[in-house]
């Protein structure tokens, strides 16, 4: 049954994103999509994902939550955020240089949008689920303050929330990058 519905799930990812309307489940509540087959030469690495959520026209300032990432060198990423959005869906729909974050586009099958949070801020959370932490067992640079970003869903009370992106990834695109040119 589970295989069925990962199946379901993967079929218009496989087939080039030549689906016109892709319904996407989350934690975060659901989001129909809709948009043309996904363009060639996307700027964001290893991904051509649209936008994760559809935006019913602009949203107020005061609907904003702004959101800082520190990536793996250091460099601070600043985002805005609407409330009820995933840190994952922030990332891409703000198009922010994370290499490799996000491999499984939220659909809890991997660990690429680990991120690390402030302790006190970590307590606030909402309760983390078995698979998730199922999930995070994978994670390279696990800690006690660990949390999958398409999990995370923003509140406004989050506002000028900092969260670090760690180190290290595991993420097997990577591998299987290094295998073809180890090949060559």
């Amino acid at each position: 049954m589970i295989a069925q519905g990962i199946s379901g799930l993967m079929r218009p990812l496989l087939s080039g994103l030549s689906v016109s309307k892709i319904r996407f489940i989350s934690l975060c509540g659901v989001t129909e999509q809709h948009h043309p087959p996904a363009k060639q030469g996307s700027e964001r690495g290893f991904s051509s994902t649209h936008k994760l959520q559809d935006a019913p026209g602009e949203s107020s300032s005061a609907d904003q939550v702004t959101v800082h990432f520190i990536n793996r060198d250091g460099e601070r990423l600043t985002a805005t955020a609407k409330e009820g959005e995933s840190l994952l869906a922030v990332v891409i729909n703000q198009n922010l240089a994370i290499d490799g974050f996000g491999a499984c586009e939220g659909t809890l099958a991997c660990s690429t949008c680990h991120l690390i949070f402030e302790k006190d801020t970590f307590q606030k959370l909402d309760a983390i689920s078995d698979e998730e932490l199922d999930m995070l067992d994978l994670a390279y640079g696990l800690t006690e303050t660990s949390r999958l970003g398409c999990q995370v869903c923003i509140k406004k009370s989050m506002d000028g929330l900092t969260v670090r992106v760690p180190m290290d990834v595991s993420d097997i695109r990577r591998q299987l990058e290094v295998g073809k040119q180890s090949k060559q």
